[in-house]
C-alpha cells in the first residue's frame, strides 16, 4: 500500500469508462487510482486523451551494419515519440539471430542505446537451436518467413513442422510470416501485390495451419487482407497501419517504391474490406522496417521492400478515436492489453498494479510531416496525413518525452519466459 506522496500523479484522467480520476504512481507502477493524492509531481490530463504505452509487436531495428537505415536509438526514439513504450525486435538482423552468442550481443546493444523497454525475438531455421535461444531470453519465435522477405529466407514446410513442435515442447510462441511468391514481372506496385498474391497470402495459412500438427500457439503477422484475417482459425491476428491506411491507389505513381512493402499493400475495397474485420483483428503493429533514402529511390525492382512505421502508429489510429471510427477501449486492447497477453507480461493500463507507462495525447489533430519524425530512414508514406502525436509519454513512472524533448528513463529488457540467467 502507498502511503505519503506519490512521486508521480496523473491528474484528473478520463478513463475509458467514462471516470474521472487521479492516477498515482510509484517505483514504476500504478499503485492508487481513484481520489486525488498528493505527488511530489503532479501533471494535469485535462483535456488529454491517456491511454496506455503502446506496445509494437513488430519492429526491425536494424542497427549494426544497417545502422545507416537505423539504429537503436533512433528507433527507439521513434517509439517514444509515437506514444510507443515497449518494441519486439524480429530476428532477421545482419547476421540473423540464430545463436545465443549472436542473440547476446543483439540484446548488449539494445540495452547500450535503446530509449524504450523492449523484447528480441529468435530467427526460426533449421539449423538454429530454439531450446538455446529460448533460454537465452528469446520473447518469441520468428517472425518465421513462410515465404522470403527482406533479410529473412523462407523455411520449408518440413522444417516449419518439426520447429512448430520443438516451439510447442518449450512453451513458446511461434510468429509468423506467412506469403506464397508468384513468378510474375514485379516492376511496380500492381505486380508486387500479384506477386504476393491475396490467395498466395490465404494458401500460406492454410499450409502453417497443416504444418502445426503439435498444435503450437501461433501468431499470424502483418494480414492485409480481410479473406486471410478469415482463414486463420484459432490463431492471433496482426495487422499493420499501412495495410489500414494506405493502398496501391495512394501513390499518383505506379511504380513508386516507397509503397513497397510484403506483404503488398492492396486495393483500396480490400483496405476498406480489412478495416470492416477490425473487431477480429487482435493486434496492431507497425512492422516498423525503414530503408534510406536513396534505396527507397532505386528502380522499383531493386528498392528494398518495407515501410518505417512505429512513430506514425499511434498517431494515425488516435486520429480514429477522435473521428470516432474506432473507439478508446478497442484501441487500448490492441495496442496495449492484448500484446500484454501475447507476450505474457504485465499490461500497462489503468488498474492498481500495472506498469505505469502511459501517453498524453492533446486532441488536436495535425498533419505529419517528415521533418518532424525521428527515425533515421528522413521518409514516410504517410507524410502529410491526419494524426495525434503525444505531447507526453511517462515509461516506468517517469516523464521521458514531453512537447518534443526525451529526459533520461528506465528502459528495461523483457526476456521471454524461458530465460536462464548466466550464472
Amino acid at each position: 500500500m502507498m502511503t505519503g506522496r506519490a512521486p508521480l500523479v496523473l491528474k484528473n484522467v478520463a478513463l475509458p469508462d467514462g471516470r474521472v480520476a487521479d492516477i498515482s504512481i510509484e517505483n514504476g507502477t500504478v499503485r492508487h487510482v481513484g481520489a486525488g493524492r498528493a505527488g511530489e509531481n503532479a501533471i494535469d490530463c485535462s483535456g488529454h486523451l491517456v491511454l496506455p504505452g503502446a506496445m509494437d509487436l513488430h519492429v526491425h531495428m536494424r542497427g549494426g551494419s544497417q545502422s545507416a537505415k537505423e539504429d537503436w536509438r533512433s528507433g527507439s526514439k521513434s517509439a517514444l515519440a509515437g506514444g510507443v513504450t515497449l518494441v519486439v525486435d524480429q530476428p532477421n538482423t545482419v547476421p540473423p539471430l540464430t545463436t545465443p552468442e549472436i542473440f547476446a550481443e543483439r540484446v548488449k546493444e539494445a540495452r547500450a542505446h535503446s530509449v524504450c523497454h523492449f523484447a528480441i525475438n529468435s530467427a526460426v531455421t533449421p539449423d538454429t537451436d530454439l531450446k538455446q535461444l529460448w533460454a537465452a531470453g528469446a520473447m518469441n519465435f520468428g517472425e518465421t518467413f513462410f515465404g522470403p522477405s527482406s533479410y529473412g529466407e523462407a523455411i520449408s514446410e518440413q522444417a516449419l513442422e518439426q520447429a512448430l513442435a520443438q516451439i510447442r515442447a518449450l512453451g513458446g510462441l511461434a510468429t509468423i510470416h506467412a506469403e506464397k511468391i508468384a513468378d510474375l514481372p514485379d516492376n511496380n506496385l500492381q505486380e508486387h501485390a500479384q506477386v504476393k498474391s491475396p490467395q498466395g497470402e490465404i494458401e500460406a495459412i492454410r499450409a502453417v495451419q497443416r504444418c502445426n500438427r503439435a498444435d503450437c500457439r501461433l501468431h499470424f503477422c502483418h494480414l492485409s487482407t480481410a479473406a486471410a484475417v478469415n482463414a486463420v482459425s484459432e490463431s492471433t491476428v496482426e495487422v499493420t497501419p499501412h495495410h489500414l491506411f494506405l493502398s496501391v491507389e495512394s501513390f499518383s505513381n505506379p511504380a513508386d517504391p516507397s509503397g513497397k512493402v510484403n506483404p503488398p499493400l492492396r486495393t483500396e475495397g480490400e483496405r476498406a474490406g480489412l478495416w470492416a474485420q477490425w473487431d477480429r483483428i487482435d493486434i496492431i503493429a507497425s512492422d516498423h522496417a525503414p530503408h534510406t533514402v536513396a534505396e527507397k529511390q532505386l528502380p522499383f525492382e531493386k528498392a528494398p521492400a518495407g515501410i518505417p512505421g512505429v512513430e506514425t502508429m499511434m498517431p494515425l489510429l488516435v486520429a480514429k478515436v477522435l473521428d470516432k471510427k474506432i473507439s478508446v477501449a478497442s484501441l487500448i486492447s490492441r495496442t496495449s492489453e492484448r500484446p500484454a497477453i501475447v507476450l505474457g507480461i504485465r499490461k500497462s493500463g489503468f488498474a492498481t498494479g500495472n506498469r505505469a507507462d502511459f501517453a498524453l495525447y492533446e486532441k488536436s489533430p495535425a498533419r505529419i510531416r517528415v521533418g518532424d519524425l525521428h527515425s533515421r530512414s528522413g521518409w514516410s508514406p504517410f507524410d502529410g496525413m491526419r494524426a495525434v502525436f503525444p505531447r507526453m509519454v511517462v515509461m516506468g513512472g517517469e516523464v521521458v518525452f514531453s512537447r518534443g524533448e526525451f529526459f533520461e528513463g528506465n528502459p528495461q529488457w523483457f526476456p521471454g519466459r524461458g530465460y536462464r540467467r548466466a550464472e
